[in-house]
């Protein structure tokens, strides 16, 4: 197909983000145009809600058969999905393993820790998730080894602002150098530009990583690929199902069903948008120097207290010595409270 042949000529590889494997006219679609394409965990998730919640059953293994006549399949941990629908990963590290040693998945990304604002509101939660983010990463590459499927792992990293990505890179360095490729995550909600934006993130990471490493930018807003001009040896592959929300929208807005075959349409005419996008004239903003979040200790010796249980809790997970979903509030507050008692710290007035 035509516009097949034509995304094949793009620098930067745009993939589709399917909402389901099951046969029907966005399958049929997605082997038509045969476009690079990506599947979330969730959507071959098993879910019995006879209790009046949604309890996770296993995977849809027998669904993975549909993926044949595709271009090619990817699998995403559905790492925001579970943290926002659910406050935590309804399966374990090796239930996601085994998904994805089950089908030879083009590649397929680390569990990790998302951190989007309503995910991790303050710098604390963010410095959390990212903690979480590195442990998993080494448990899903320990685990792909022992599945002999490492080849094709993706480390995620994790950021609100530049440093945050940087860290990450810093702690999985020993995995990263090895991988042709990690993928960067929390970039959905991104604006563009500004100093914490697409653009600034994405040069900050061309920096310091070494010139072997080629990046994937989950959720990439289709306006940025004109200006991603400059980054094409850096960024491999963007993704996105934005299609999906706006046949939703427009369906609602006319009255109509969003049927597979709605949805199929829109996947195709948003393929295209991205492709005319891409070759239009480079746009290449002005990049900002990133800036650094505010580390500064809290004055008030309880919330320092706070603070101080946080690091320490973040060291262990990094380290091995709690798993990354160890983490609950209270637990928090309680190591808190015993180092509170143990080291009084130093009033404000005091420390002034």
């Amino acid at each position: 197909m035509l516009l097949a042949r034509r995304l094949s000529l793009m620098a930067i590889e745009i993939m589709v983000g399917l909402p389901h494997l099951r046969e029907g006219p966005i399958l049929n679609r997605a082997r038509t145009m045969q476009v690079p394409t990506l599947i979330s965990a969730n959507a071959l998730s098993r879910w019995n809600r006879s209790k009046g919640w949604p309890e996770w059953q296993g995977w849809r293994l027998d669904l993975l058969k549909n993926a044949s006549g595709l271009s090619s399949i990817a699998l995403d941990s559905a790492g925001f999905v579970a943290l926002s629908r659910y406050r935590a990963y309804p399966w374990a590290t090796e239930d996601y393993l085994d998904l994805a040693a089950s089908y030879p998945f083009r590649w397929f990304a680390s569990m990790d820790y998302c951190v989007e604002p309503e995910i991790a509101p303050d710098r604390e939660e963010v410095r959390d998730r990212i903690s979480r983010t590195i442990r998993v990463n080494r448990d899903c590459w320990r685990g792909a080894h022992d599945r002999a499927i490492a080849h094709r792992f993706m480390p995620v990293i994790q950021g609100r602002v530049a440093g945050d990505y940087e860290n990450c890179i810093d702690a999985l360095g020993d995995i990263i150098d090895v991988v042709p490729l990690i993928g960067i995550g929390s970039m959905c909600r991104r604006p563009v530009g500004g100093s914490d934006g697409v653009i600034a993130i994405f040069e900050h990471l061309d920096r310091i990583l070494g010139s072997r490493t080629m990046i994937h930018g989950f959720g990439i807003k289709g306006t940025a690929l004109s200006k991603l001009s400059g980054l094409e040896h850096r960024v491999a592959s963007t993704d996105s199902q934005a299609f999906g929300l706006t046949s939703r929208i427009e369906a609602r807005q006319r009255g109509i069903s969003k049927t597979d075959a709605f949805v199929a349409d829109h996947m195709e005419r948003w393929a295209r948008r991205q492709y005319a996008r891409s070759a239009l004239a480079p746009t290449p903003i002005q990049g900002e120097l990133p800036l650094g979040p505010d580390d500064r200790l809290p004055r008030d010796p309880w919330e320092r207290a706070i603070a101080q249980a946080r690091a320490e809790i973040r060291a262990l997970i990094e380290e091995g010595q709690l798993s990354h979903d160890e983490i609950s509030e209270p637990w928090i507050a309680q190591w808190a409270a015993d180092i509170f008692q143990a080291e009084p710290l130093e009033s404000t007035e005091d420390s002034r």
